[in-house]
């Protein structure tokens, strides 16, 4: 049993690190004000979680969510033109993290998470992802094979996990007693309403998925795919949360398409057992070798042709079939002369404190992601970015160039 009693500094130390919003909840309430009001209602709040904890059960007035549709782009009728976000109850996020810190104990005591899995993890961040595809891709290219990165497109993933299937997965790892009836509670009697200008709709059920926006349903998620590496022990999977990036290499392509199509049925299977939908016609794959010429071959999965292409962004960073960083680094260098010519524009209005405040938000972050993966290339690749660096700090510091 991993729900041991919530001490009161636990709570208030929580509250009082975790970060002010000013955005408001559900009930038009912000962290903000909860942080200036904690030292009066932590016993409180504290028997109730402890409360919540020893009887299984997770407040229904918590179970609440209003959903604000942000437009995107395009046709303003058309629904499909907008992303939903979920606001939940301030209070709802206080027990959900305190629940979470106990699970996540009790997932590193027993190992319990596949270590293909980065997303939502401590320690464990995008670069590192990266690192392990690109390594097992190097890897293949030296030993004079073909290797072939197959990324997975999933369809609203979080929005359809089953209830029943997550809640015998958890019974699995052991998870069990009290909180599974936690955690049972949490997911059922769900409501949310949409609230769209001065209308708002009525309140429905939520029969499915983890809650948008809460703490816990993230942890869950990745829980609920966990034993998906388990499927196949020819395939290299990646996972950061629901982005499935697929690898295997073999000495002749046709062999390796086959195998892979092979494996593929498998997971297909998988994804089907689980209510998981493949979105086949936004997934590609494309086919790393170092030879000049690739005869032209066919990736079929589920009657289904997969594009191929030599280039994608995977986690945020573009690679191509032969990794030489071309495209990112061409990427990176038109996000930054973006930045640069803002920053020179604004130069005469703010004061140097301001300008670098600007640097470090604009231009810093395309400079630094994932650099320990692409950076350590041709001096003459690199050298555009360079020039842009200089230039930027030179504006900042407001030295002639």
């Amino acid at each position: 049993m991993f729900l041991f009693d919530v001490e009161e500094n636990e709570l208030v130390n929580f509250v009082l690190k975790s970060k002010s919003k000013k955005s408001q909840d559900c009930n038009g309430i912000d962290m903000a004000i909860v942080k200036d009001v904690i030292l009066s209602i932590s016993k409180p709040l504290t028997y109730l979680c402890n409360l919540s904890f020893k009887s299984g059960t997770f407040p229904n007035s918590m179970k609440i969510a209003k959903v604000i549709p942000l437009y995107k782009s395009g046709d303003k009728h058309q629904f499909t033109n907008y992303t939903p976000v979920a606001l939940l109850s301030q209070f709802s996020k206080i027990f959900e993290k305190l629940f979470d810190n106990r699970l996540e104990k009790c997932i590193d005591k027993h190992s319990l998470l596949t270590n293909s899995q980065y997303g939502f993890r401590k320690t464990r961040s995008t670069s590192l992802a990266i690192t392990e595809a690109m390594e097992e891709i190097s890897n293949a290219m030296d030993n004079k094979k073909y290797a072939i990165g197959l990324f997975i497109d999933l369809k609203k993933a979080f929005d359809t996990i089953n209830h029943r299937i997550l809640v015998d997965k958890l019974e699995r790892y052991g998870i069990r007693g009290v909180a599974l009836e936690w955690v049972k509670n949490y997911l059922s009697n769900r409501k949310q309403f949409v609230n769209m200008g001065n209308t708002t709709s009525d309140c429905l059920n939520i029969t499915c998925g983890v809650p948008q926006g809460s703490v816990l349903g993230p942890k869950l998620f990745i829980l609920y795919i966990n034993d998906m590496s388990k499927v196949s022990l020819v395939l290299k999977l990646v996972l950061f949360a629901d982005d499935t990036n697929i690898f295997c290499s073999d000495e002749h392509i046709d062999t390796l398409l086959d195998k892979v199509t092979a494996e593929m049925h498998q997971l297909k299977v998988w994804f089907d057992c689980n209510k998981l939908s493949l979105n086949l016609s936004k997934t590609k794959y494309m086919i790393f070798s170092n030879r000049k010429k690739i005869t032209k071959q066919t990736l079929i999965i589920d009657q289904e042709i997969i594009e191929k292409v030599d280039e994608f962004k995977f986690l945020g960073v573009l690679i191509d079939n032969k990794l030489n960083w071309k495209s990112h680094i061409k990427y990176v260098q038109t996000k930054i002369s973006k930045s640069v010519a803002v920053l020179n524009k604004v130069k005469y209005v703010l004061d140097y404190k301001s300008l670098r405040m600007l640097y470090c938000a604009l231009v810093l972050p395309h400079l630094s992601y994932c650099l320990e993966i692409w950076g350590n290339n041709y001096t003459s690749t690199i050298k555009p970015l360079i020039i842009l660096q200089k230039r930027a700090i030179r504006i900042v510091h407001w030295v002639g160039y």
